[in-house]
């Protein structure tokens, strides 16, 4: 779930157009949760082939990211490694609530309470090794870069982002800030109206980009401070301390300087902070990787989403679709390379 900032960080709204003819690392299990909790039927089940196979994932991965191709947008996905013992307890919280969510949903469905079901249906998403597997694939045969980090997915893109290789890094969480992304784009792919959890409500999400360096200037604190500070907001890594979020954090911060220093002063204590600081700070990173776009594989698309109960013809619509816009933007590629010498 990553550490939420919005009480301090500002975003800045962009159309897609504004990331035309970069390339964005994507966080993959961010993204991939995100599809297999938004993209569900209306009692809340996920969307299934006739073998009840999970498919919502290779909807949304061919579709939405369709719709970034044609923007002039390639993504590279980056998929975690290896989780950091840190993160066990966070992994444990959230199978606890996948549970619990599992249960209060199937009550709400012998309830007939739609509404409830749905929503409680949403936090039962999880990766499966098919799922997995299959979202690999699928990116791979769309000629999309697919990126193994070593440990955290959102480390790797923030590294990809800060040697130049990708213009940003994408995901929902604030923690590629943390891990160092010079640019962090959100709703990237989920963008439109959206129901408001827990509430029936809708908002519209935009896509929005943070510059790092203009946000902890506006704050005024470092990447190292802005890890302390969410040290004692609680991260994937940590508990936290009750009672202080990114507000008091900050100020506590900005008051003593370090996390130390704050625990020198007042009775706040983080266990192993040094152990959570290097992770954000100097976690594993790979050089191993290939951000090239390549051919997209129109069969092997074809064959796989058929296989899992996927229209041909919508199919062959959407690839369509990309092939005109990769054609077009390689277009205006070479047409900005020919203007270049007049």
């Amino acid at each position: 779930m990553g550490v939420n900032l919005s009480p301090i960080v500002t975003a800045r709204e962009i159309e897609l157009e504004e990331l035309r003819g970069k390339t964005i690392a994507v966080d993959a299990y961010n993204t991939i949760f995100q599809f297999l909790s938004i993209i569900r039927q209306p009692d809340g089940k996920p969307l299934m082939d006739s073998q009840g196979r999970v498919t919502s994932h290779l909807s949304g991965i061919l579709y939405r990211t369709a719709n970034l191709i044609e923007a002039g947008i390639e993504p590279s996905f980056v998929f975690d490694g290896k989780p950091s013992e840190l993160k066990a307890g966070t992994i444990e919280e959230r199978i606890a609530r996948r549970e619990k969510a599992k249960r209060e949903y199937e009550e709400a469905l012998a309830e007939g309470d739609m509404k409830k079901a749905f929503s409680k249906a949403q936090q039962t998403a999880r990766m499966t090794p098919e799922i997995l597997e299959t979202s690999k694939q699928l990116i791979s045969l769309m000629g999309l870069p697919v990126v193994q980090a070593p440990s955290d997915g959102e480390a790797q893109a923030a590294y990809m982002c800060g040697k130049g290789d990708v213009y940003a890094a994408a995901s929902q969480d604030f923690d590629s800030i943390l891990f160092g992304a010079p640019l962090l784009v959100r709703n990237l792919t989920i963008s439109g109206r959206r129901k408001v959890p827990g509430k029936q409500l809708y908002r519209d999400v935009k896509t929005e980009i943070i510059d790092s360096k203009q946000m902890l200037e506006s704050l005024g604190v470092t990447r190292e401070q802005l890890v302390d500070v969410c040290m004692m907001i609680g991260t994937d890594f940590n508990a936290g301390i009750n009672g202080i979020g990114p507000k008091k954090g900050l100020k506590l911060i900005q008051k003593y300087g370090s996390l130390e220093k704050v625990m020198e002063e007042t009775d706040i204590d983080i266990p192993e902070y040094d152990d959570v600081r290097e992770i954000f700070l100097n976690g594993p990173k790979s050089d191993e990787y290939n951000v090239r776009i390549g051919e997209m594989d129109r069969e092997g698309i074809l064959d796989l989403m058929t296989e899992y109960g996927f229209s041909e013809d919508r199919v062959n619509t959407v690839l369509n679709k990309i092939e005109a816009a990769r054609k077009a933007e390689a277009n205006r590629k070479k047409q900005r390379s020919l203007d270049a010498w007049f």
